[in-house]
């Protein structure tokens, strides 16, 4: 039998369990998002911002109008 690539990536797979490393697995989504400190900080500004407009302007909305 001649040595393929589904039997190369085996043999990857059994050396990084050899070597005590786990497999590369996928990053999660919401990993990458707690470890990139720039995009924190905009979400920590955007958001705050959004919410308070959005608030200010029901209460201008909520305002009586006067006759």
């Amino acid at each position: 039998m001649s040595d393929t690539d589904g039997g190369a990536e085996n043999d990857r797979e059994r050396d990084s369990h050899e070597a005590g490393t786990a497999p590369e697995e996928p990053t999660p989504a919401m990993q990458q998002i707690l470890d990139n400190p720039f995009l924190l900080l905009f979400l920590g500004v955007t958001i705050p911002t959004v919410i308070y407009l959005i608030w200010g302007i029901m209460e201008i909305a909520g305002i009586p109008v006067d006759s």
